[in-house]
């Protein structure tokens, strides 16, 4: 953190709270697959519903995934992204 002349402090959202490295990336990990799950839905011209549909689920849950809600399993959005077609190699790449 860095403390600036007006009195206010500099920092990163990890800093503010307080997060360790592991619990930092694991954050942006969901957040890059929730990005691409949704990504990947647009890209094949599915509705949010179609989605659900095709996963046995939601569409508020499909919701939920795509902005990365920690209520919705890293497993679950895992699967769904490989139901829509992605590879490992995609998935690693996506994160």
């Amino acid at each position: 953190m860095k403390k600036l002349k007006n009195g206010w402090v500099e920092g990163s959202v990890q800093d503010f709270l307080q997060l360790s490295d592991a619990e930092a990336a694991y954050i942006e990990t969901r957040v890059a697959l929730a990005c691409r799950l949704r990504e990947e839905r647009n890209k094949k011209h599915l509705t949010q519903t179609e989605l659900a549909t095709v996963l046995k689920t939601s569409q508020s849950r499909i919701a939920k995934m795509e902005k990365a809600d920690p209520s919705v399993s890293l497993d679950l959005v895992i699967q769904a992204l490989f139901k829509i077609g992605m590879t490992r190699k995609d998935l690693a790449a996506a994160i």
